[in-house]
């Protein structure tokens, strides 16, 4: 009985982990807002020919000075990154992630579970341990040197550059949650295999 008990405190513990790794993705789809409006002010920009868009005299984070078109270009492709970065862990969590349909579709609900047991084990656990370091250093790197755009767009470079450790560790949180929820649903007593929201 006391076994059975720690396979439900550990589906707990993973689903938790599960539900704190989504909640940048699930609040950071707003973003969508964000880059429809500045592609809107891309596409007008571009269409008037327009340069230069706004300038002022206090230097501001990722500006610093000056608002142009390349600023612009550059600042959708931040977005974009922030919300694929904040995003894979919301998937996971949802079961909304790809996965080879014409399989898993004949699989019953223990061998997907094991199915997943495994990727999360052999290959998204590791690679993400791995993305999350050398993303850290690259930003790292990045503050250091004070990296910018070499077409006069955006400075700060290590800003968007630290999205990828973040992402990377909300990956990495979001499949230790899921191998420890499945392990708990696996080696539980439980007749029913249905997984938490």
């Amino acid at each position: 009985m006391n076994g059975y008990f720690n396979f439900i405190a550990m589906t707990k513990i993973g689903t938790a982990l599960l539900k704190i790794s989504a909640v940048p993705g699930r609040y950071g789809s707003v973003l969508i807002l964000v880059l429809i409006a500045v592609v809107m002010v891309s596409v007008i920009g571009s269409q008037f020919g327009l340069s230069e868009l706004f300038e002022w005299k206090t230097s501001i984070i990722l500006f610093d000075t000056r608002l142009n078109m390349t600023s612009i270009g550059e600042l959708q492709w931040h977005i974009f990154a922030l919300l694929i970065m904040l995003s894979g862990a919301y998937a996971i969590k949802e079961d909304r992630h790809i996965r080879v349909d014409v399989l898993s579709n004949r699989f019953s609900a223990r061998t997907r579970l094991w199915v997943d047991l495994f990727g999360d084990l052999f290959f998204l656990v590791p690679f993400y341990v791995f993305l999350t370091w050398y993303s850290f250093l690259s930003a790292q790197n990045a503050f250091v040197f004070g990296e910018q755009s070499n077409a006069g767009g955006l400075i700060d470079r290590y800003l968007v550059r630290s999205v990828l450790p973040i992402g990377s560790s909300l990956m990495l949180i979001s499949g230790i949650g899921r191998i420890f929820r499945n392990l708990g649903l696996v080696f539980g007593e439980s007749e029913t295999l249905e997984l938490p929201k």
